[in-house]
Formats: structure tokens, C-alpha cells, sequence
């Protein structure tokens, strides 16, 4: 390896045909000019190819022979020849274009496909073109499904297709199979009208030879350039009608994140509408084509003549300020520290920031809107009966509890938002590598782990951007240790109660013992029922950090938020009515009557005494918490309604008002469940608290989450993962209470 700094020749890759691949599509090419730029946390190195910056594991820069000093070039190779899985041609007409997949668009509507390598903003003008809220994120792999919306261009309904990011139409994942099918695979009548092609300013060579892939087909192009603002940072301008000239379609420069530019793009597309189809742009003739290494050589020797003939530098080669921050954030001394202190700080804030909304919404809803309900069930002379008890005692107490958490959620989901549009969340894939490395995956593999802190269902479909099956399988198993958003009430509301003023430390404790669950499921999935994965040395596009939008900042807030009410007025209604129902039924004869029976005499009491003794070694054998538990089977957020309600059931008709809130003080529910763990584990409240919180972070992912599963990897594997899922979580949570009474 070159020293820091100093540009040299890349020589010949020593690696797998498909390895090599896909170094030349990131521009690691035989020929190209490298610049070692700094080591990293997990032993590898970033490297500079251009303008493009690539982590690169220590055991594929072993295999990568560099020569000499040369200055920067943009002389191309191609990959040797080997055993290159040929594209996939599996027939998919049922996922066609032109298909009814929950459009909005008219029947006939031209089809515009969005087609891009990842991470160059195809979501983000999606949505500018759309109005849509598809997840979005400074990293690649962000999308992994086909997205569609409705795009009006002068009163004129033109149906949008977001494709997955592929680096080529030769793919290596299933993301990149799913693009290649959509364009390529399918039936002539079934391709898009246009496919617009977006292109990154900032590493225009990538975008372009998968342009030149997708023109081999003949479908109607349009080319759109995105970071602009980025290329000009890194000294690079692109002309952009003399790229239009060169490539004969039409090229529009956009900023979809500040939404520059999207109105010039429209026209374009219809102009291209009525034109007819052109020929296909092959670089061979049919009949005289070489074989596929010579075709992708002269692919890249025309893409760099184009980048030489349409692009300038304004200044030499020179490190980015984002360059100087990636020395310190994947340093391997600093880059885990700052990790966690920057996910330490944002648990802190979010907890600390939020409390005095919190206590206040819950005593909203504790008191007044409760009040009021019930004055409301009595004003129409139902007061007294079953039906007040399901408003006040369910409805009110459970809805109302999920909801007291909404400032909680929106700070934190603010927060995940500015450090996943800045480029910095990208980055922890690269610091954890090595850790990924002993359970047997590569560091990219912590990109799906990532989204799984915000919601554990994409990030099961983010597993399609791992190319090796085994790896899928073994992550799809792993997501559900990854505590996702909806856990966070519980974390607060335990976290609170039992450990005061320390509850950010808590819940960043759940983030950090998250990562170690993973760590040790993988590890077990290792010894046991996949022993033959080993992991991929890691190779990963680094996006260049930018500076959060406020607009994408709030888009992103509110669409989370909103999935969060949906889920809060959705699936926790419904839970809440089935509490409550099996609260208000009697367990027994003489336990009372409909409605008018204790909750701990009625079904849902009897089901949850009789699991509480399997809890007991871990210390919280309360069937208050048990019963929450079996709800959380549904969804986590209905841990704390079940709580509600439970204990709302419990309290007298008209309580006694709450007293002035102390914020260093639990809240109302909060102090019921410091009771009840203190009582259920005979006074060591604090490591039964601790103990429960783990139990809760891994013991089953919930109902949608494992229905994904099972849309990946089948039923018998997600059965799998559930029993792997309860066993390691119990172990864990009676081994920390065990140990833990001995000292607290």
C-alpha cells in the first residue's frame, strides 16, 4: 500500500471475479489511480479514487498490488476474467412497471423509472416529484423496494418508479436483481415509457456506465445530475450541455433536497415521451461481440473519454473537509468512543428534553381527559357500566399512555434524522467492522442493524443489499436484538421510575447491550445452525457528509411520527380492546361479573399469574408485568397501554389529585411500576428493572416485524429466530438479576 496520501496505480486485484466486479464498479479498477487517505477502526483503510471515497478492509488491500507515484489519471481497466454469476432471468411479470402495485397513477399513464447506483438522491427526487415520504438516508442501500407515486407534469399523470440503487445491470445482490429485472427481464410492453437515469456530479463515471448498460436496451433516457454542490467542494464542475451534446439526451441538473432545479425536469421528460424509442447503444454489433471483460473494458474507456471531454477541476486534488472528519470518526483509536459518546449525547438529550412534556401529557391524560370522559359516558347515561370502564380504563389509559411519549419520539427521531443526513450513520458500519467480522458478518451488514433501531421491519428488507445469502439469513435472524424505536417508552418510563436522573444512561445502555446481543446470537447461529458463514471483507462507498437540511429534517420527522400515531390509534386500539375485554371477563365463577370484576380475578389477570413464576428468577414475576409482556407480542408500544390499563383498573373510582410533578420524580405509572418490581423481586428493584428492559430488548419481534421474516427466510427460520430470540433473552435477563441482587 501506497503511504497516506500519495496516489499510486492500482495494479491487479488478487480477489474473487465477483470481488473484482465490484471494486471496478466503485472505480477500483485495474489502472486507476488510488490515494491511501487514512486507516480506519476495523484495520482497513479509505481510499481516494477520484472523488470517490471507499472503505477497504485490510485483507482485500492485502490482495490489491499498487506501483509507483502517479499523478491522477482517468485511465480505466477492466476486472479479469472468472466466475461472474451471469445476470438473473427469472421471469417476474408479476412485478412489472406497468403493474397495479398501490399506485396512484391513472390506467395508462406513462412510466417514468428512477434508476441510479445508491445513494445519489433517487428517493429524495422521488419524493420532491411525488409528494411521497419514501425513507430516505445519506447511505447506500437506503432502498431496497420498488417505490411508486403519481408525478403531475402540466396536468399531465406521469407514473413514478423509485428502483433499488444497483451499481450495474449485472447484479450481485438482490436489490440489483430486482432493478435489472424491472428494466431488463420483463416483456417489451411492460418496460418504463423513460427511465431517467440519475447521475452524482460528484462521481459521474459510476453513474455513467450504468447509463451505458441501461441504453444497450433502447428505452427513451433521460439523464438527471445530482450533487452539484458536492462535486464543486471537491474542485470538480460538470459542463452539462456539452455532456448532452456527447451523449445525444437530455441532461438536467437538479437538487432535490432543496428541490433546485425539479421543475426544468419535467419538460424533459415529455419531450422524451414523444419522441420514438431509439435503437439500443450497443458498443459491439450482436454478431461481433467479445467477451463480457472486453465489453466492459471499452465500457470504461468510453466513460472516461466522456469524463475527460464534459468535466473540469477548478483546482488540484485536494482532501474535502469531510476527509479531515473521517480521519477522527473512523479512526481506530477515537472512531468507537466518538460512536458512542454521539449516541450517549443524543439518548441524553432526548430523555432530558422531553421529561417536562412527558409528566405533563401524562397528567393530562391522568387527570383531566379522564375526567372528562368519564363525565361524558355519564352525560349520555352510561355512567357506572362496562362502557365507561372501556373508555376511561382502556381507551383513555392505554391511547393516552403511548401518546404522552410523542415529544419523546419527535426529538428522537429528529435527532436519528440529522445524524443519518449528514453521512455520519454511514460511517458506523465502518467503525464496527470488526466486531461484525466475529459473528461472521461484513461491517456493511450493520447498515440494516442500524435501521432496525428505527423500525425492525425495513430494516429485515435492508438485508437485500448483502450479496451472500448466508449473511441475509443470518442478519434477518439478528434484526430483532436491534432495539427499535418503539421500545423507547418502555426504556424511559422503566428507566425513570427505577433509575431517576440516569435514565439516558439507561436507554443508551440498551443501545450499547443491543449490539452485544447481536454479537452473541450471531456468534451462537455460528457454532450451531451456521457454522460455514464467514464474513466479507468489507468495501463500502462512503457518501460525503452534508449539512442537514431543516425541510428534509422536519419531512423526516413528521412521516415517523406519523407512522408512529398510526400505529398509537391503529394496532394499540385494538390491543387496548382486547385487554380490556379479557380484563372485564371473570377467570372463574364467583371472581364477579362482566365488567364489574378485579383485573387480577379476570382472564387477563389469570393468564398473566399463571406466566409470572417463569419471570420470578429474573425478579419481575409481577403479572402486571408479564400480562404487558404477552401484549408486546403485538406491538412493544402496547407494553405501556397494557401497564395503563392494568393499573388504572386498579386504582379507586376518584383519586386523590397528583401533587406538584418533581422531574426527579417517576410519573404516576412509573411509581406503580417501582412498587411492583420492588415487591416482585423481594427489594433489588434495580436489577430486576435492569433485567426486564433486557428481556423486553430481544424476547420476540413483534407481530409485523416477523411476518417479514418470514417473507425473507421462510417460517421455519423465523420460528427459529423466535425461540433463539426468548431463550437468549431470558438467560440474560435472570443472569444480570441474579448477579446484580448480590450487589444492589
Amino acid at each position: 500500500m501506497a503511504p497516506t496520501g500519495r496516489p499510486a496505480t492500482l495494479d491487479r486485484p488478487d480477489l474473487a471475479a465477483t470481488s473484482v466486479r465490484r471494486l471496478a464498479e466503485l472505480g477500483l479498477r485495474t489502472g486507476s489511480t488510488v490515494t491511501p487517505l487514512h486507516r480506519t477502526a476495523g484495520g482497513g483503510r479509505v481510499v481516494g479514487v477520484g472523488t470517490t471515497r471507499v472503505a477497504v478492509a485490510r485483507a482485500v488491500l492485502s490482495r490489491m498490488a499498487l506501483r509507483g507515484h502517479a499523478r491522477p489519471t482517468a485511465s480505466t481497466g477492466h476486472p479479469p476474467p472468472g466466475d461472474v454469476p451471469p445476470p438473473s432471468t427469472r421471469p417476474t411479470a408479476a412485478h412489472h412497471c406497468h403493474g397495479d402495485s398501490g399506485g396512484t397513477a391513472p390506467a395508462g399513464a406513462p412510466v417514468v423509472a428512477l434508476v441510479g447506483s445508491p445513494n445519489v438522491g433517487k428517493s429524495t427526487l422521488f419524493n420532491a416529484l411525488t409528494g411521497a415520504r419514501r425513507r430516505v438516508g445519506n447511505w447506500p442501500g437506503t432502498t431496497v423496494e420498488v417505490g411508486r407515486g403519481t408525478w403531475r407534469v402540466r396536468d399531465r399523470p406521469l407514473a413514478v418508479v423509485d428502483l433499488p440503487g444497483a451499481y450495474s445491470l449485472d447484479p450481485l445482490s438482490l436489490d440489483e436483481r430486482l432493478t435489472r429485472e424491472l428494466l431488463v427481464d420483463v416483456a417489451p410492453a411492460e418496460r418504463p415509457d423513460v427511465v431517467a437515469v440519475v447521475v452524482s456530479a460528484a462521481d459521474a463515471a459510476r453513474g455513467l456506465y450504468l447509463l451505458s448498460q441501461v441504453r444497450e436496451h433502447g428505452p427513451r433516457v433521460v439523464v438527471v445530475l445530482t450533487m452539484t454542490d458536492v462535486a464543486a467542494a471537491r474542485g470538480v464542475q460538470v459542463d452539462v450541455d456539452a455532456l448532452a451534446a456527447a451523449l445525444g439526451v437530455p441532461v438536467v441538473a437538479v437538487d432535490p433536497r432543496r428541490r433546485r432545479g425539479v421543475d426544468r425536469l419535467g419538460p424533459a421528460v415529455l419531450r422524451a415521451l414523444d419522441l420514438p424509442a431509439p435503437d439500443p447503444v450497443r458498443l459491439f454489433p450482436d454478431d461481433d461481440a467479445p467477451d463480457e471483460f472486453t465489453v466492459a473494458d471499452a465500457r470504461f474507456s468510453e466513460v472516461a473519454e466522456l469524463i475527460d471531454a464534459t468535466t473540469r477541476r477548478t483546482g488540484p486534488d485536494r482532501q474535502t473537509w469531510s476527509d479531515r472528519v473521517d480521519r477522527f470518526v473512523t479512526s481506530p483509536v477515537l472512531g468507537l468512543p466518538l460512536f458512542l459518546a454521539v449516541m450517549w449525547g443524543v439518548f441524553q438529550l432526548t430523555t432530558a428534553g422531553a421529561a417536562p412534556l412527558v409528566d405533563g401529557l401524562d397528567r393530562l391524560f391522568a387527570g383531566p381527559v379522564s375526567r372528562g370522559a368519564g363525565a361524558l359516558v355519564g352525560a349520555v347515561g352510561l355512567g357506572g357500566t362496562w362502557v365507561e370502564g372501556f373508555v376511561v380504563d382502556g381507551l383513555v389509559a392505554g391511547v393516552g399512555m403511548v401518546l404522552t411519549f410523542v415529544p419523546l419520539m419527535v426529538l428522537m427521531f429528529l435527532l436519528l434524522a440529522l445524524l443519518e443526513d449528514s453521512g455520519y450513520l454511514a460511517r458506523a458500519a465502518v467503525v464496527v467492522d470488526r466486531l461484525m467480522r466475529a459473528v461472521g458478518l461484513p461491517g456493511r451488514a450493520f447498515i440494516p442493524l442500524v435501521v432496525g433501531f428505527g423500525c425492525n421491519v425495513p430494516a429485515v428488507a435492508a438485508t437485500r443489499v448483502l450479496p451472500d445469502a448466508r449473511h441475509r439469513l443470518l442478519t434477518t435472524l439478528l434484526v430483532p436484538f436491534t432495539t427499535c424505536s418503539a421500545r423507547l417508552p418502555v426504556y424511559v418510563l422503566v428507566g425513570s421510575a427505577i433509575f431517576g436522573r440516569r435514565a439516558g444512561t439507561v436507554v443508551f445502555a440498551m443501545y450499547v447491550a443491543s449490539i452485544l446481543l447481536v454479537v452473541l446470537g450471531g456468534l451462537l447461529l455460528r457454532m450451531t445452525l451456521l457454522r460455514g458463514v464467514r464474513p466479507e471483507p468489507l468495501v463500502l462507498d462512503l457518501p460525503s457528509y452534508q449539512v442537514p437540511v431543516p425541510r428534509m429534517l422536519a419531512v423526516v420527522t413528521w412521516t415517523r411520527l406519523l407512522a408512529f400515531l398510526r400505529t398509537a390509534t391503529g394496532i394499540i386500539v385494538v390491543t387496548v380492546a382486547a385487554v380490556w375485554l379479557l380484563s372485564a371477563t371473570p377467570a372463574h365463577p364467583g371472581a364477579g361479573t362482566f365488567g364489574a370484576v378485579t383485573v387480577e380475578d379476570s382472564a387477563f389477570g389469570a393468564v398473566s399469574s399463571a406466566v409470572a413464576p417463569v419471570f420470578a428468577p429474573a425478579g419481575f414475576g409481577d403479572w402486571h408485568t408479564t400480562g404487558a409482556l404477552l401484549v408486546g407480542f403485538v406491538a412493544k408500544e402496547a407494553v405501556i397501554s397494557s401497564w395503563a390499563q392494568t393499573y388504572a383498573a386498579d386504582e379507586p373510582a376518584d383519586p386523590a389529585p397528583d401533587p406538584a410533578p418533581d422531574p426527579a420524580q417517576p410519573g404516576r405509572i412509573g411509581a406503580l411500576v417501582h412498587a411492583d418490581f420492588t415487591e416482585s423481586s423481594g427489594g433489588h428493584p434495580g436489577p430486576a428493572g435492569l433485567a426486564f428492559l433486557l428481556f423486553l430488548l430481544g424476547y420476540a419481534p413483534c407481530v409485523a416485524t416477523m411476518t417479514a421474516q418470514v417473507r425473507e427466510v421462510g417460517r421455519r427460520w423465523t420460528a427459529i429466530g423466535v425461540t433463539m430470540n426468548l431463550t437468549v433473552s431470558w438467560l440474560v435477563a435472570v443472569l444480570v438479576f441474579q448477579i446484580g441482587r448480590l450487589f444492589l
